[in-house]
């Protein structure tokens, strides 16, 4: 099959009603795109189809008698109109007339479309007169947009010359405001995916960087310039030939990407999914390794994408100061070979990069002058040009660059516009081997959102923005980094956190080797190498601790606490721990992460104040509590002191330390208020007032096998996560159940009734426990592809009780399954600490045997067989 034989094939239709003939020459064009893709370039391809679906609907047109209607136009727009078409795109047509039409010519529009639909063809299509074309378009630049890129395929030719005369009259569209629009619409559009194209699932078409970016450069110079071949721009001046051909050859570049996942997805899907990364790295021919192959194909795309930004920044750039006839209003010169436009740092000669100690001595600039807010487009060419000039050497195994990168690294304000223009153009990875390793690194799970540059240059403003003396946010955070003599250090400590990601080993130590030796090299005292290095090996820790330990255990705080050193290390990791949570994914961090790691802080701070005096510590918060909340329940006068007392009485001091005052009172005024004495019934309770960081559900009354499960399967059926449950028990013989419940985003439950519809779900279930709950959520298309090992570890405790670690993937209905297998085994389960890290559920369990002993070697045993076998089952 070829393009010549399938033109060949559609001139040979004869009967509009066949519409098997019209299929199969669909199915035919499909099977030579396939075939075609391994040896024919893509731009043949995309152009290639386009001519494919021109001789179909010219075709039908035809046999229609369409083109006798005088004045009567089949135009292609938008991308179909360019005469460029993937696989699967849509074909948008503009059926276009002087007048309205007549009832007879009507139906057969009507007949052309319906065929068009009938046959599969993905189309979009509207059938308007000239003057309403015009009309909308004046008042939608989208529809402007495809009208700028019409493109005639049978028909009128002056019903469509009329057309053009008025698309290109200054009554329609003016260049100024086309161009203020298609600027301001790519603006919001890369807001949209977070101001960067480092996603891991990207769109091809839509992230900054892809192909709508290229787009707009073309869009603009149609409308401005007249141009319909992007080379005429370097006759005016705003490419050079280097230039236009780099960018022909990025297009190129995400053509085939995007060709190569319609063929995969079998429709028009532009997310690079992780569905579908596999194959499409195979097809493209990065091989058959799975992740590695996935690797080496996003690597060499997420630098395309650089490559592309950069030339539409300096582009639109040039076209806003042409177009929008801008005259410089502020003109600053700052040295011989940079001025101040503007507020635009621009070079005054054509060879300021002289050598890489120019590049970072420019950076050094920008952050001694705080009147620079962007790179402008002269800058932005010559930075370019520099960067391959001096690709033969990394610049850090120059001494006089080394020294100017630590000027950088101890610069007050070199973190802001200075550390984003190291990052975006490319100087950082010049710099320095072991991050040129990790740009556009992939991170296959669903709790990154970004690849491990990107995620890292995030984490490096995070701790930039804890210098900003007007931010409100995470005060302790910022009273830590103001009184940091050497703050440069934990600048270093957050490039080198996951530098060595990918080399087959544990990344963080392989990154603290990496980390001392770049101390070493730059001059670093030994004692600030040493606790750069530890940073970055324990640069998990403290998030490990909080939210898969229990932080009240004082075993726990006791081995923290010796981890951390001193108060200068605990400082250090608190700050570069919170800075790498809220980097990781912009859904991550919630206020219930945020709770955890506050109260270990400041457990393990007082814990080192008392030289490791953890009982003592936690001995003191027992009675900070009891104080502070039976002042609130007294207060309130519904209680008596007795009547509290008594109820206190029959909990454990275990119980005082791990509430907060406010949950003691609510949990008080609860039962006491609500709860006759010898009722065997259960109250369900929900609070939103005793912490911020979630909703509180409170299960009260006499035990009962399953409670657990039975809750946790009504809240996952309801798309809320249970991020903490308290299993504890009064002397009595009753259960005190505590959860912190969140929506499935992190967020707190807000709404009231969405809370008394979530408490009479509960309390049915609960109220009738031979009723066996449904739980119907389904696992999501991304977990679908992800392998998720079950994992199962021990601890020991010095209490009788056992800690039992679990990883697994967290599919609906997991802390259900897990607790009916606790009852099936006659185990107890006194504590529940859920951690969701992307798609992986990180859960700790504080369980004992039905004698209320530690679980035995046997016992973890057969336990442990059993959770593999029963959750690996889900995946």
């Amino acid at each position: 099959m070829s393009l010549l034989s399938l033109k060949e094939q559609i001139n040979a239709l004869d009967d509009i009603n066949d519409i098997q003939a019209f299929k199969s020459c669909i199915e035919s064009s499909y099977q030579w795109l396939d075939s075609a893709f391994e040896h024919v370039l893509v731009d043949e391809l995309v152009h290639g189809r386009a001519t494919v679906v021109d001789a179909l609907l010219q075709r039908a047109w035809h046999l229609l008698a369409l083109d006798q209607v005088s004045d009567l136009a089949l135009v292609a727009v938008g991308g179909y109109g360019r005469g460029q078409l993937q696989p699967h795109s849509d074909i948008d047509l503009l059926i276009l007339s002087e007048r309205a039409l007549e009832r007879s010519v009507e139906e057969r529009i009507t007949q052309f479309i319906t065929l068009l639909w009938d046959i599969k063809l993905d189309v979009g299509q509207s059938v308007r007169t000239i003057k309403d074309t015009i009309k909308l378009a004046k008042e939608d630049v989208t529809i402007a947009t495809n009208l700028i890129e019409a493109r005639l395929l049978i028909g009128s030719e002056a019903t469509f010359d009329t057309l053009q005369e008025n698309v290109q009259s200054k009554r329609f569209w003016t260049s100024k405001d086309f161009f203020i629009a298609k600027y301001d619409e790519q603006k919001a559009r890369h807001h949209k995916f977070h101001g960067t194209s480092y996603n891991l699932e990207p769109n091809l078409k839509e992230n900054p960087g892809c192909l709508r970016d290229i787009q707009c450069i073309g869009w603009v110079a149609k409308k401005h310039f007249k141009v319909w071949n992007g080379r005429e721009l370097v006759d005016y001046g705003y490419f050079t030939e280097q230039e236009w051909r780099e960018l022909i050859e990025c297009r190129s570049h995400l053509w085939r990407m995007r060709f190569c996942l319609h063929l995969e997805a079998g429709r028009s899907e532009n997310r690079l999914l992780f569905d579908y990364q596999t194959d499409v790295a195979k097809r493209l021919g990065y091989g058959d390794e799975g992740k590695a192959s996935v690797e080496r194909m996003m690597k060499e795309f997420f630098r395309i994408v650089r490559r592309i930004t950069e030339l539409n920044d300096m582009l639109l750039q040039y076209f806003k100061q042409d177009i929008l006839a801008l005259k410089v209003k502020s003109e600053t010169v700052i040295n011989d070979d940079f001025e101040l436009l503007d507020g635009l740092i621009a070079t005054r000669n054509e060879h300021v990069f002289k050598h890489p100690e120019s590049i970072l001595r420019f950076l050094l600039l920008i952050a001694d002058t705080p009147q620079v807010n962007g790179l402008h487009s002269s800058s932005i060419r010559q930075l370019r040009n520099a960067r391959r000039q001096f690709s033969d050497e990394y610049y850090c195994n120059r001494p006089e660059s080394r020294a100017l990168f630590v000027a950088l690294l101890r610069h007050p304000d070199f973190f802001g516009l200075g550390w984003d223009i190291m990052h975006r153009h490319g100087i950082l990875q010049a710099y320095l081997p072991e991050w040129d390793h990790i740009v556009g690194m992939m991170q296959f799970d669903l709790f990154h959102a970004y690849t491990v540059d990107e995620h890292t240059h995030r984490l490096v403003k995070n701790v930039y923005r804890y210098h900003d003396p007007h931010s409100r946010e995470f005060p302790r955070c910022r009273r830590i980094v103001k009184n940091l003599d050497k703050p440069e250090l934990l600048y270093v400590a957050a490039i080198f956190h996951d530098i060595a990601k990918g080399r087959n080993g544990d990344h963080s130590k392989l990154g603290a080797v990496d980390v001392a030796n770049f101390c070493e090299s730059h001059g670093f005292t030994k004692h600030d190498s040493d606790l750069v290095s530890w940073l970055v090996e324990n640069h998990l820790l403290m998030s490990v601790v909080a939210q898969r330990r229990d932080i009240y255990d004082p075993e726990v705080i006791n081995d923290f606490a010796g981890a951390m050193r001193s108060n200068n290390h605990l400082n250090h990791l608190y700050a570069l721990t919170l800075a790498d949570i809220r980097a990781t994914n912009d859904n991550l961090w919630n206020d219930w992460k945020a709770s955890l790691l506050r109260e270990l802080y400041l457990l393990t701070e007082k814990a080192l104040d008392n030289g490791l005096q953890c009982k003592q510590t936690l001995r003191d918060r027992i009675i900070e509590h009891q104080m502070t909340a039976k002042a609130i329940v007294l207060d309130d006068g519904n209680i008596s002191e007795q009547a509290l007392d008594t109820f206190w009485s029959r909990l454990s001091d275990d119980y005082f330390a791990r509430f907060k005052p406010a949950q003691l009172a609510w949990h008080a005024q609860v039962v006491l208020q609500n709860f006759p004495e010898d009722d065997a019934s259960l109250i369900v309770a929900l609070c939103n007032k005793t912490s911020k960081a979630g909703t509180e559900l409170l299960v009260y009354g006499k035990d009962r096998p399953a409670l657990f499960a039975q809750v946790a399967s009504v809240i996952d059926s309801r798309n809320c996560t249970i991020h903490d449950a308290q299993i504890m028990s009064t002397q009595d013989g009753y259960v005190f159940d505590s959860f912190i419940l969140l929506e499935q985003d992190g967020s707190q439950i807000i709404s009231q009734s969405r809370l008394t519809s979530l408490q009479k779900a509960i309390e049915t279930q609960l109220f009738k426990p031979g009723l066996e709950h449904k739980n119907r959520r389904k696992m999501s298309r991304q977990m679908k592809q992800l392998d998720v090992p079950t994992k199962v570890r021990f601890y020991s405790s010095q209490s009788n009780v056992t800690l039992l670690e679990l990883e697994a993937l967290d599919a609906p209905g997991l802390l259900a399954k897990i607790s009916h297998l606790f009852v099936a085994l006659n185990i107890n389960l006194h504590m529940a600490k859920i951690s969701t890290i992307g798609e992986r559920a990180e859960d700790l369990f504080i369980v004992s045997n039905d004698k209320e002993q530690a679980l035995s070697p046997d016992q973890q045993v057969a336990l442990k067989k059993q959770l593999i076998e029963l959750l690996d089952e889900q995946s």
